[in-house]
């Protein structure tokens, strides 16, 4: 409080009271883009804004209330019911008789439910309100599809570091809303710093500009920065958007056989916050997924990181981590087991409950021998080579299927070579001796 007054946060100071002053998302708000004409026709559509925090979604909007001339009314979907969205409609009905649009705000729109982003949809149709809504999420997967149907979806962008160190300097400057009346400055390394640490989030660099200003005297150096930013973790949302791309990444490197880009993905996720537990388990999906049987240490490697990290936690644990995903982007792929797994299941889906043949069921009960279970089984090691050539061991309803299909890479070269011995000494078999085969 100064002089009983509440003093604003430098983020809420300087936020942009006109389309020029908007710094980034020139993709949308460049000279000629679909948003720029929408603010600048004075007669805006019902959007949705997609992005990051800190990239202008709550700005936009203001700047499209203000252009049209619009009341601006907000409701935010983590404290705010159908209750409030009937209240907020019919003051905009009360709006709309007076002859003035309204534009209602929805921050963090994704958390609303079903059946309240339905509430919207008669007063978006008939033109009462001027839905905007923003989130973090994909709108695609957050959003209802009559409510994605009735407004256009803008993505923003993280804000560039050019953007983000001309609010900075902007900030410095602006005697009335920023710091400008404090004579401050700031070194170029330090401002460098500063833009790293806020990770595209305009809120965040003038946040931290703001804590800056508070610890220097005069002058904001890199010394000062440091301890302004101290503990800050990158942008990471644990179970969004953010976390499901970086896990994406990881796992499309080590497919891809790039074991820097799965160390840059893994230690993102690492800097982010991710738990190293969940990156373990799926690094285990990996080794299964898309290394196979081409190397089966693979998921001897990722098991025992899994272990590594339970036992001795950070950091030697992340460290037994990347060993075992630099392991598996480096070694030869396979997905001819994960590809057979699919294929099987479908086939036990869809095929029903067939019955096991009796030369494969136990008899351990004179009455299972006497109905013929287990008569006629061939037990494999009694032949000479291991194995009993044109026997058949699906159900008898069932044509005999080839699911694995082992790729020339590692040891399912190997493998392949034996599948294809074995295949040979079943068509050796005469056709009267061969069961089914």
């Amino acid at each position: 409080m100064v002089g009983g007054e509440t003093v604003r946060p430098l983020a809420d100071r300087m936020r942009p009271c006109r389309l020029d002053e908007f710094v980034g998302q020139q993709h949308l708000v460049g000279a000629g883009k679909a948003l720029r004409r929408s603010i600048e026709s004075g007669h805006p559509h019902s959007m949705v804004f997609w992005g990051p925090p800190g990239t202008g979604k709550t700005t936009l909007a203001r700047l499209v209330a203000e252009a049209s001339d619009a009341r601006f009314l907000t409701l935010s979907a983590v404290m705010s019911g159908v209750k409030d969205i009937r209240a907020a409609v019919e003051e905009a009905r009360g709006e709309r008789e007076r002859g003035r649009a309204t534009v209602l705000f929805v921050d963090e729109a994704h958390r609303f439910n079903k059946s309240q982003q339905d509430a919207f949809l008669p007063f978006v149709e008939d033109g009462t309100i001027i839905f905007i809504g923003a989130t973090t999420e994909n709108p695609s997967f957050e959003l209802n599809n009559a409510l994605l149907s009735r407004v256009r979806t803008y993505v923003l962008r993280d804000l560039e570091p050019a953007d983000l160190g001309a609010l900075v300097h902007r900030a410095l400057v602006d005697p009335d809303r920023g710091l400008g009346q404090r004579g401050l400055s700031i070194d170029e390394d330090a401002l460098q710093t500063l833009v790293a640490a806020a990770d595209g989030d305009a809120r965040r660099v003038l946040s931290l500009l703001e804590v800056a200003s508070d610890l220097a005297e005069g002058r904001i150096d890199a010394a000062v920065v440091r301890e302004a930013t101290a503990a800050g973790l990158r942008r990471f949302d644990k179970g969004g958007e953010a976390f499901y791309d970086q896990i994406s990444a990881l796992h499309k490197a080590v497919r891809g056989s790039d074991p820097d880009a799965a160390l840059y993905w893994f230690c993102r996720m690492i800097d982010g916050g991710a738990d190293p537990l969940y990156v373990a388990r799926r690094a285990v999906r990996m080794a299964s997924e898309d290394i196979g049987n081409a190397d089966p240490r693979a998921l001897q490697m990722a098991l025992a990181a899994w272990e590594t990290q339970e036992r001795l936690g950070s950091p030697e644990g992340e460290l037994a981590i990347a060993h075992a995903i630099v392991y598996m982007a480096v070694v030869p792929k396979s997905n001819a087991v994960y590809k057979a797994y699919n294929q099987a299941r479908k086939d036990a889906r869809e095929l029903g409950s067939l019955e096991v043949p009796l030369h494969l069921r136990n008899a351990p009960t004179s009455l299972m021998k006497e109905l013929g279970y287990g008569r006629e089984y061939r037990y494999a090691h009694d032949d000479p080579s291991g194995y009993a050539a044109g026997e058949d061991y699906f159900p008898e309803a069932m044509t005999p299927r080839h699911y694995y299909q082992p790729v020339e890479r590692g040891l399912e070269t190997r493998i392949a070579e034996r599948l294809r011995q074995l295949r040979e000494m079943d068509r050796q078999v005469p056709a009267n001796k061969r069961r089914r085969r």
